[in-house]
């Protein structure tokens, strides 16, 4: 009989593994693999930002620069409705927060991320961000490539230790792809994705994004993404001003998490696909562009105005297409509506059914952060002047820096993007001064804030990351005999005689734990025949020292054991049936055994 193409490609790929096993060493394929990562990475990111800039060509080249457009009302709304057809009718499957997803696979699902992931954001968010959506595609393009490093892993049956360096290699290889920075593109795996990194897996993430980074440079050119000269050098004078714009980011990364987090906690209340948060998100979004067309897109051409800018006729362009056009004076109160709004903006886009991520919106909010505090600084003559342009750059770095968790990836993207290496040290200042006013309000980035709250976010700490990466389903043993409560203490022994365990359960018929009895309370009777008919297990069960829920984390059922000194505890679903048991030392040597795997080279 004729083997189907998927039995003839199964076949294939097992030889193709068995081959591969014998001629090539583990550390070499997966160095190879990291190649093919960030080349795919590289093509994605190109296909999107090709297909982006198409739609947003085609929809916008024709609007009149001096007036406000009504197009601007109808175009997101259309491309909302669009993506959340694609999701709905094609996908069937959540594919928003990107990068939490990316956590979530990390944390709880052996790195594993669905195959559709490995283009459905692409093409999702390209719609969505072509026709306006406040979001920005790095967060897509960030899942797509960690969707292809986890599937190429999939395919080649690797451990899971491989396919979380994989997904690292996928993630770090989309973000160096896009911006054509590869050092961001590494710290960003290490601060973000929290991936310890030994030599190997850090060879392997390096190979991923100069792959990405110079396919990049093939395809599109060697133009960086925004433009920007150092006109004016950083002078030590300036360092309090520097100080001060990096604790206003701070509390503007603050202002941008809280309200993101109230904003999807309201569309939240809507069911997955309902037409009136589609209504209502759209709305909101179409008006917020209408009334400030910088938030169409991705806003990269409002910051390219910014820190491109040399004159005051260069950064009123950006009140262009707007009710404000031509009114000079309204472009300091224009820049901060613009600020404030664009959460709002983002918030819509995603909570309406589009699909984007909080990358570029925060590089947006970052930039006109920082033009707006030096603008101020400059007209109320609080200090030395400062140029407007740099600081607006740096700001870029100290939102990003705030909102993400992540000073180095903010620090060595901003430096990277726009070649402004001569700026490092007050990008440093700025991006340090944001993270340390914002971790005094919020622990955890903007990403891994859902996941903590479940206690499935991977830290730096090993102890905790290795609690987060283990399953409970792993350890809780399910081949007990159970009696039940009616039970005579002769047929009772009779069934410990064929127990492993130093204990049995006794459930009622509906399989709900009743108690337990322990061996050793009854070592006393057992030889005791003439006993056998005066005692049931309901008399002689008793309570067990704690119960854990299936739908604790490791974290909480190593606290438990800690607190009992139990040596066996048993598991419940929701419904109090007995789901198994956890053993104390089956528990601690499972978690022995993977500090030591964390832990080796």
């Amino acid at each position: 009989m004729t083997d189907t193409p998927t039995e003839s490609a199964a076949r294939w790929l097992a030889q193709l593994n068995e081959w591969r096993k014998a001629h090539i060493s583990e550390r070499m394929f997966v160095l190879l693999l990291a190649f093919l990562v960030g080349l795919f990475a590289a093509v994605a990111a190109f296909i999107l930002h090709g297909i982006i800039n198409l739609i947003g060509r085609l929809l916008t080249s024709q609007f009149d620069a001096g007036s406000s457009n009504w197009l601007y009302l109808v175009y997101p709304v259309v491309g909302i409705f669009l993506t959340m057809l694609f999701v709905r009718y094609v996908v069937k499957d959540n594919i928003s927060h990107g990068i939490t997803r990316i956590l979530y696979a990390i944390s709880s699902n052996h790195s594993r991320l669905k195959s559709h992931n490995m283009w459905s954001s692409v093409i999702a968010s390209a719609v969505t961000i072509g026709f306006g959506g406040s979001v920005g595609a790095e967060a897509p393009i960030v899942l797509t490539g960690s969707a292809i490093g986890s599937n190429l892993g999939k395919v080649f049956k690797l451990d899971a230790r491989t396919m979380m360096l994989l997904v690292g290699c996928g993630a770090s290889g989309a973000i160096a792809g896009i911006f054509k920075a590869p050092i961001a593109g590494l710290v960003f795996t290490i601060e973000v994705l929290m991936i310890d990194m030994t030599m190997t897996s850090l060879l392997s993430i390096l190979v991923s994004c100069v792959t990405a980074t110079c396919f990049t440079y093939l395809f599109s050119g060697d133009a960086a993404l925004f433009s920007f000269h150092l006109d004016d050098s950083w002078t030590l004078q300036r360092a309090p001003a520097c100080v001060l714009l990096g604790v206003f980011c701070g509390l503007v990364s603050l202002y941008f998490v809280r309200t993101m987090s109230f904003c999807e906690g309201i569309f939240a209340r809507f069911s997955a696909h309902s037409y009136a948060k589609l209504t209502i998100g759209a709305l909101l979004l179409s008006s917020l562009i209408y009334l400030f067309p910088a938030l169409y897109g991705e806003g990269y051409n409002s910051i390219n105005l910014l820190l491109h800018g040399r004159s005051e006729a260069d950064w009123d362009a950006i009140l262009n297409n707007s009710l404000f056009a031509g009114q000079s004076r309204m472009l300091i109160p224009y820049i901060a509506l613009v600020l404030l709004t664009k959460v709002f903006a983002t918030s819509a886009t995603n909570g309406a059914g589009g699909v984007g991520g909080t990358f570029a919106p925060s590089l947006f909010v970052g930039c006109f952060s920082g033009f707006l505090f030096s603008r101020l600084w400059n007209i109320y003559e609080v200090g030395i002047h400062v140029p407007e342009k740099n600081f607006a750059l740096m700001g870029m770095a100290g939102v990003m820096s705030g909102v993400m968790h992540a000073p180095l990836t903010g620090i060595f993207l901003i430096a990277e993007l726009t070649g402004g290496y001569d700026l490092l040290l007050p990008l440093m200042i700025v991006s340090v001064c944001s993270y340390l006013t914002i971790i005094i309000f919020e622990p955890h980035s903007i990403y891994g804030a859902r996941l903590a709250k479940e206690g499935k976010l991977i830290t730096h700490h090993t102890d905790h990351a290795v609690l987060t990466l283990m399953q409970l389903d792993s350890v809780i043993q399910r081949d007990f005999i159970a009696i039940d409560p009616d039970m005579e203490l002769g047929d009772i022994v009779r069934k410990i005689s064929r127990s492993h365990d130093s204990f049995i359960p006794v459930l009622d018929p509906a399989g709900s734990l009743l108690g337990e009895i322990e061996l050793d309370n009854i070592r006393h009777i057992v030889f005791r025949t003439e006993l056998y008919h005066h005692f049931t297990a309901r008399q002689l069960m008793q309570e067990p020292p704690a119960t854990l829920s299936d739908r604790l984390t490791m974290t909480e059922v190593m606290k438990t054991f800690e607190t009992t000194r139990a040596d066996w505890l048993p598991v419940l679903d929701a419904d109090n049936h007995l789901r198994g048991y956890i053993s104390r030392q089956r528990l601690f040597t499972q978690y022995r055994k993977m500090v030591a795997d964390m832990s080796e080279e």
